[in-house]
């Protein structure tokens, strides 16, 4: 059960991470606003919309 939990936050901060990495533009821009959802989401305790945004703010910067 752990490991369940702490997934997200890793998934959180990696997706965080590539977000201020990333050079600025339209891509981040959109990765920005679906990492501010899953906050949102993860606030709320819903994961599956917390993980839908974090998957759309990786692919926004792919």
């Amino acid at each position: 059960m752990t490991s369940e939990i702490n997934k997200p936050a890793l998934t959180m901060t990696a997706v965080k991470a590539a977000c201020d990495k990333a050079p600025a533009g339209p891509k981040k821009d959109a990765a920005l606003k679906h990492y501010r959802a899953a906050e949102k989401a993860q606030t709320a305790k819903n994961h599956t919309d917390m993980n839908k945004e974090l998957g759309a703010a990786q692919h926004a910067l792919g």
